[in-house]
């Protein structure tokens, strides 16, 4: 922890690092910050350092890296020796190859977009963009279910507790 006395409340330290304070709870318990000092009534208080440390995972949450690669940053110090430099490399071109492919995935989902927005002349007594998209939907193949899988467990395994029947 930092030596400077904390003097922040999750409230402000939301408001100085631009990230609300149920994600401040949420990255402290993921370990990208250190477990916070309490005043008296319990209040969680942030240093500085802590403003800056939030304002820097929220920096490389912006740029679409994921808890580990945050993690792995974090850990690196900003004066640490080249070897460990070379390590943030690492990571930056690990993420620079997740980005392509999305951004290729993307392009891929643009061009079907595309051809199905095509379907639309604004001609006839239905919709040609809900019919390309029934013809898509009976079109695709039917996953095999597992003898052991209940008609529920893909719900369940999504987490959606309000789809799950008592």
């Amino acid at each position: 922890m930092s030596l400077q006395s904390p003097q922040y409340r999750i409230g402000d330290a939301a408001r100085l690092s631009g990230i609300p304070a149920a994600s401040i709870r949420y990255y402290e318990k993921e370990g990208l910050l250190p477990e916070q000092a309490r005043a008296g009534n319990q209040y969680r208080l942030y240093t500085d350092d802590e403003i800056h440390r939030l304002r820097f995972v929220r920096l490389c949450r912006a740029m679409d890296m994921s808890l580990g690669e945050v993690r792995t940053l974090l850990a690196l110090d900003h004066r640490a020796a080249q070897g460990d430099a070379h390590a943030a490399c690492v990571t930056l071109d690990e993420h620079l190859e997740h980005v392509r492919t999305r951004l290729a995935e993307l392009q891929t989902l643009e061009q079907e977009l595309l051809s199905l927005r095509g379907r639309c002349d604004g001609t006839g007594g239905h919709c040609h963009v809900i019919e390309a998209l029934h013809e898509r939907a009976d079109a695709e193949p039917v996953p095999p279910r597992s003898p052991h899988t209940s008609a529920m467990s893909d719900v369940e395994s999504r987490g959606c507790p309000a789809m799950i029947k008592a």
